[in-house]
């Protein structure tokens, strides 16, 4: 894909103000993004490693993961707010296997729903197809072989489909 001309200023723009807001959120509240920033790991992964445009398996990461991070968060913003209390929650083993076994569990999802649904459509588009084919058939038997087509003869009735023409 060739680059528009106003598209890298727009990201040259985006990436700024990403920093800005990054910077703003470390001097603020550096705990938080302490945490976040272990937790959220697998989802700059994701990023990395997804070279999709439409990037299905950072989204499909990033929010299972966000799900697992935000408990530790809760317990972060509940409690102390501070570099000791978020070194506390890092060094727990059993709150970082949560963080990153939520991320486990989303690419888990993400490598085996789209066969599944992929089956679920093609059951479903030839269920669709046999069902046409079915109400042609009976237009054919009520109205004659011509509302078909005199080049377009109606379908066997086999739930093949049918052969292409010979050009």
């Amino acid at each position: 894909m060739a680059m528009q001309p106003g598209n890298s200023r727009r990201s040259s723009g985006l990436v700024l103000w990403g920093g800005i807001i990054v910077f703003g959120m470390i001097i603020v509240s550096f705990p938080t993004v302490m945490v976040a920033g272990v937790g959220m790991l697998p989802t700059l992964v994701a990023f990395l490693v997804d070279r999709t445009d439409e990037k299905f398996a950072t989204f499909c990461v990033g929010g299972i993961n966000f799900c697992g991070v935000f408990p530790q968060l809760m317990t972060l913003w509940n409690g102390e707010h501070t570099i000791n209390a978020a070194m506390n929650i890092l060094a727990d083993v059993f709150v970082v296997a949560t963080m990153y076994g939520a991320a486990a569990f989303a690419w888990m999802l993400f490598m085996s729903l789209p066969p599944v649904i992929a089956s679920v459509l093609n059951v479903m588009s030839q269920t669709r197809l046999a069902s046409l084919r079915s109400v042609q058939r009976h237009l054919v038997e009520e109205w004659g072989p011509e509302v078909a087509g005199e080049d377009n003869p109606p379908p066997p009735d086999t739930d093949s489909p049918p052969e292409p023409a010979a050009t």
